[in-house]
Parts: structure tokens; sequence; C-alpha cells
């Protein structure tokens, strides 16, 4: 299946965009995507989306610096939990390292490398989508926000010894100049920043070498590759798209950048149907919403995507042998 991202990719879209006067939500939904899916910054959505999303807004508003304008809005928590190991890490060096070897975990359309010799390093930064598309923004953004990592450890006055960009150079190069500084250099072989090895081996004043290990014991489950990885991205793309009630193949499909075939094929391999897989992730919401006293079962009908109560009671009762009401208080009544 095509790269995914995670929507943290987009934190900040919704008020930029406005703030040109444009419509994110009919921009979003334009490509596919939807506002909702921005509430949860660890729900995984298409690459390819988030580029084409960053290209067409760049059009709309005119302005070809709108990835970096978006990167300017970077923090490290948007990198999701492997920033909190980051943090730790004891300089530039391993930081990087880190990003590096686990960027599956925060972005899977991005690829980077480190590279050094003869006292210069240059971090390289391509976009790998799958299929052939614009990438102008999305690789301002990746080098934007790579930029803003290395400020938050070097502080925000440095500056790298130069900035690559594959693509042409805009009309106006301001941004990139008030950004990184007057060595911004375009139609290059690959998009990139270059600095000095002495840089890298700048150490973090944040690190906490007791802190370091606890966090590693908690990142690494997250950072083991899932046996069952296309089986879960499909998971999670169901629980963001069963509250819309646009949760079907084909959305699942569009999603990912793929057709529906695809889809049920990489599925078989992991001896699972969609409709297989829809079931057992209702399920298992069901069991955690409706056990919450809190939530009302209308409520909990529309975040499973039913179109009413009725047809929600029906299929729980089906699944579960009684309906949700009668469920709910013997479970309560189970917790003593």
């Amino acid at each position: 299946m095509r790269p995914l991202s995670r929507t943290a990719a987009l934190n900040g879209y919704v008020e930029l965009s406005r703030s040109f006067g444009l419509d994110p939500r009919a921009l979003m939904r334009s490509v596919g995507l939807d506002t909702a899916d921005l509430a949860v910054q660890d729900r995984w959505i298409s690459g390819a989306a988030v580029a084409r999303l960053l290209e067409l807004t760049a059009e709309a508003c005119g302005r070809d610096d709108f990835g970096l304008l978006l990167a300017e809005r970077r923090r490290f928590s948007n990198l999701g939990p492997i920033s909190l190991l980051v943090r730790e890490e004891p300089d530039v060096r391993s930081a990087l390292d880190l990003l590096i070897r686990h960027q599956h975990t925060y972005n899977e359309a991005l690829s980077t490398r480190l590279s050094e010799a003869n006292g210069v390093a240059t971090l390289k930064v391509d976009i790998r989508l799958g299929e052939t598309a614009p990438v102008r923004q999305a690789a301002e953004l990746a080098v934007g926000a790579f930029h803003r990592i290395l400020c938050g450890f070097l502080g925000s006055q440095w500056r790298p010894a130069s900035v690559c960009f594959a693509h042409p150079a805009p009309k106006d190069t301001g941004t990139h100049r008030r950004l990184f500084g007057p060595l911004t250099q375009f139609d290059r072989c690959s998009n990139g920043i270059v600095l000095y090895t002495e840089d890298l081996d700048a150490p973090n004043a944040m690190a906490d070498a007791q802190l370091r290990s606890y966090t590693r014991q908690l990142f690494e489950p997250i950072a083991a590759p899932s046996e069952g990885g296309e089986a879960d991205r499909v998971r999670e793309l169901i629980e963001a798209l069963l509250p819309t009630g646009r949760c079907s193949i084909e959305q699942i499909a569009r999603s990912l950048g793929v057709d529906r075939r695809t889809v049920h094929r990489h599925l078989a391999r992991s001896g699972q149907t969609f409709s297989s897989l829809l079931n057992s992730t209702r399920m298992a919401l069901a069991e955690r919403f409706v056990a919450n006293p809190n939530r009302s079962l209308t409520e909990v009908s529309t975040l499973l995507g039913f179109s009413s109560l009725s047809a929600f009671s029906r299929w729980f009762r089906e699944q579960f042998g009684t309906g949700p009401r009668e469920w709910r208080k013997a479970r309560a009544a189970s917790r003593g």
C-alpha cells in the first residue's frame, strides 16, 4: 500500500489556510480528507492526499511558501511519541539518527538520510508517495520541520551552512531567506540541509540520562514493526471514519491511495476481509463505549457509524447476545 502520514503533518493547516481567506474544509474534501480527521493527531491518512492538499492550497492562496509557513508552526510534539525520546538524546547527531531510523513512526512518505564528510554533514530529505505527484510544498514542509528541530537543539538564531531544494526558486524567496539565511539554493539534485559536523556534536542541554532510559523502554513497543501492518492501517482508518458515517471500502481505498481490490488483496494476506475487520473493530469500540456510563447510547451509535439507535441496538444484540442497555447494567453490576 502507498505510504501514510500522521494527521499531525497538517497541524496548523486549518488556521493558516483560514488566515488567507480559504475554506479548509472544502479544500480537504476535494482530496478525500476531512477536517474531523485532524482532531486526533495520531490518526493515519494518505501521504499523497496530504501532498495534493498542500499544492492545492498554495495555488489557491497564491503563496509558493505555504509549506514553509506551515513548518513554522511545528513543535517537537508533532512527531508523536518519538518526540519524548528525541528530547532526551545527548546530542544533535543521536537525535537525528533516532528520527531517521524511526521515521516510519511519524511519516511513511518521508525518506531521510544523513551523510558526513570533511567536516560537513548533509541531511537529505525525500518525499516518496508511491505515485507521480507534485511535492514542492511537502518537501518544503519537511525541510522546514527538520530545520525547526535543529533550531530546538542549537538555538533559534542558528543557521545552516545552506539549504537545498530540487524544485525551481519561487518568485519571492523572502520567507526562505528569513528562515534559512541567504544560502538557500534551488534546482539542486535533492532537498536537504547542509550543516557543519561540529553542530552535530552539540550537547543537548535538555537531556536527562535517567529519563532517556525510561523513555526508550516506553517507545520500543511503539517503534517495533507490526506483523499485521496492512490490516492495522485499515483498522485505524475504520476507527477514524466510523463517526463520519462514511466508512466504506471505497473511502478506505481512497485514503490509502489504492483501489478497493488492492485493499481486499492485502487484507486477505492476513486472513481477513473488510467486513470482518469492520465488525471486529466495531465490537472492540462498542465494548469500550457502552461500558462508559457518561456516553449516551445514541452517542455511541453515532460514533460506531450507525444511522439510528435502533440499528445499533439490533447489531449489538446480534454480536453480544443482549441489548446495549442490559449489557451496560450487567457490566456495572459485575464491577460492584
